[in-house]
């Protein structure tokens, strides 16, 4: 009866302690994994925040000054509101009243 007791005892010992290795590893591959996403996260937050900085920088109304000087460019105006669509759908509407425009143009010279 002693002897079945310890036995028991042990054998659950050593099945606690084999799940525990084996949670333990899989607990410390995951925070590998994690780690290794947070750096490439990092990185592609730098990436971006460096893309919008040279956005920003390469936008402004003084380097577009500069490259328009170096380039020449004397007849250079800038663009007017009305041409700057919020959406792409407005785009859409406008083309395709230009389209129409241009077809019925057509017609009408092709018929004089």
């Amino acid at each position: 009866m002693f002897k079945l007791k310890i036995v028991i005892s042990i054998t659950i010992f050593l099945i606690l302690f084999v799940i525990t290795s084996i949670i333990k590893n899989q607990t410390r591959i995951t925070e590998k994994k994690l780690y290794k996403l947070s750096q490439q996260i990092a990185l592609k937050e730098k990436n971006i925040n460096d893309a919008q900085l040279d956005f920003y920088f390469l936008t402004s109304p003084a380097e577009l000054e500069k490259k328009v000087e170096i380039l020449g460019l004397k007849n250079y105006s800038p663009i007017h509101n009305s041409k700057i669509f919020l959406n792409f759908s407005s785009f859409i509407k406008i083309q395709k009243k230009i389209s129409l425009f241009n077809y019925q143009n057509e017609k009408k010279t092709k018929k004089n």
